[in-house]
């Protein structure tokens, strides 16, 4: 008489797992937004520092390389710390969805 419920039960706790796994992806989201990592260049001459989401929120450069002859070396140094923050903070995402809680960024 009441064969259908079952079918029933398996939807509804189909929609608590979901609805489980989207709270859990919005709280891995907002601690990405939070969580930095550093990349850098020239041996830390060039330090890019951003959100494990890949925002930029701070640079820091040595002022030994600010010699106008080797402007085009400080480019190079300023745009490979920044990708490499970039790669972190991709590495951060896909680290932390697979072992959340044990990745600790720099």
């Amino acid at each position: 008489m009441l064969k259908g419920l079952g079918g029933l039960a398996d939807m509804a706790g189909m929609m608590k797992k979901a609805q489980d796994m989207q709270e859990k992806l919005a709280k891995l989201q907002e601690e990405l937004a939070t969580r930095t990592v550093t990349g850098e260049s020239g041996a830390g001459l060039v330090r890019a520092t951003a959100t494990a989401k890949g925002e930029l929120t701070g640079l820091s450069i040595d002022p030994s390389i600010f010699v106008a002859s080797e402007k085009e070396i400080a480019e190079d140094l300023i745009l490979a710390a920044v990708k490499d923050a970039q790669a972190r903070a991709a590495f951060a995402i896909q680290y932390n969805a697979g072992f959340r809680g044990k990745f600790r960024a720099r």
